[in-house]
């Protein structure tokens, strides 16, 4: 659920005047003609990597753990939001403007350069109008101008390729999955909460095989890694207690791979609708239920501002006999976007069943700094495509 998403709806809707009955993206939230995810649904690939527009919003998320040829360590996200203002049922007529945005798209693009200890984002925000951004199922692509992530024509069937830059850093990587894509929660329905239509449509590709290239400050370097996918739809928000999440997604050196979401509660407590998903190295999915799952965090971070985030764990899962410490590359990862988060690249060590075992990962932690910025604030180079 790697996420920050339903403030991200919140905080595109409020800034684009959403229609009064519409989906604002948070808790209370209404839904208007908006579908809803309700109950489990047949999955169907690859058409399902595009995108839903009956739904209110959806996310691509990538992230992934990079090395160059002369022993380089990068870390990479790249995101990709779709906000619908209008439902199917309230689409404008077809002589209505061309101007007229009938979906937002968003989109992050981070680098973690772990040589040099730097961190670096980018936000952008776009209409859908003009070609200026959008989503496709035949054949699959998403975009937000020259960001892009989209099926390869001339690489193995399945495979994807991603496009993104900003000051300094640019990717051109090719993507393979690993394994068929993994539903989360209950046969891919993920609940938020207790309320009805709090929920997603919600599955990963924990593996996807990465090669490619990073041009830093006009010099190119070659990469191979891997990479996480997850992907999300849905038209409703977080319950009205809740108030944020912390996300893993962790690869594990003995082929297998695991993710969770602790969703975080108003007083602190941790929502028994957290859940998560282990997979096996012989491709074994077992979900895994919030009793299922100790998370201690051991260590913070605080940032310019004085708000304070996790920034060492020690997780545990019994029923897979798993127990690992995780700690940031950088400790820094923050992005401060609208809204602000920390999302970054991290080290797993620990055990398994008694024996060692290392990994990578990423982790997500929303809810933690305050959701609004001053324009311009921290480094972001937001675009707003208007006219």
């Amino acid at each position: 659920m790697a996420q920050h998403r339903w403030w991200v709806v919140a905080l595109v809707c409020a800034a684009h005047a959403a229609p009064p009955g519409t989906v604002a993206g948070g808790p209370g939230a209404a839904r208007g003609d908006f579908a809803e995810a309700l109950e489990p649904r047949r999955f169907e690939f690859p058409r399902d990597h595009g995108p839903h527009p009956a739904f209110r919003q959806e996310w691509w998320y990538l992230t992934g753990n990079l090395d160059a040829a002369g022993g380089e360590r990068f870390g990479f996200e790249l995101t990709f939001f779709r906000v619908a203002l209008l439902p199917r049922s309230d689409r404008p007529a077809t002589d209505a403007s061309a101007w007229r945005a009938r979906e937002i798209y968003m989109a992050h693009f981070a680098i973690t350069d772990a040589a040099r200890r730097r961190f670096v984002f980018q936000q952008r925000l776009s209409r859908s109008a003009l070609g200026l951004a959008g989503a496709q199922s035949e054949p699959f692509h998403v975009w937000l101008d020259d960001w892009s992530l989209e099926a390869a024509p001339s690489a193995p069937i399945g495979a994807w390729e991603l496009h993104a830059a900003q000051p300094g850093y640019a990717i051109d990587l090719t993507l393979e999955p690993q394994g068929a894509p993994v539903l989360n929660g209950q046969a891919g329905l993920s609940r938020k909460s207790a309320r009805a239509g709090d929920a997603t449509y919600y599955y990963s590709i924990p593996r996807l095989s990465v090669r490619g290239r990073l041009l830093r400050e006009g010099r190119t370097l070659e990469l191979n890694g891997l990479a996480w996918l997850d992907r999300e739809w849905g038209s409703g928000g977080l319950g009205a207690s809740q108030v944020g999440w912390d996300w893993f997604g962790l690869q594990l050196d003995d082929g297998s791979s695991f993710m969770f979401y602790a969703l975080r509660q108003r007083d602190g407590r941790r929502d028994a609708l957290s859940a998560g998903t282990w997979v096996a190295s012989d491709g074994t999915v077992r979900a895994l239920a919030d009793a299922d799952v100790s998370i201690a965090v051991t260590d913070y971070w605080r940032n310019g501002s004085g708000e304070r985030y996790p920034a060492a764990w020690r997780i545990r899962v019994p029923a897979v006999a798993l127990e690992i410490a995780v700690h940031p590359v950088l400790a820094g990862q923050e992005l401060r976007t609208t809204p602000p988060y920390w999302e970054g690249a991290v080290d797993v060590s620990g055990n398994r069943a008694g024996r060692a075992l290392g990994g990578r990962g990423y982790v997500e932690l929303v809810g933690y700094a305050a959701e609004r910025r001053p324009a311009g604030a921290g480094g972001a180079d937001t675009q707003l495509h208007s006219r």
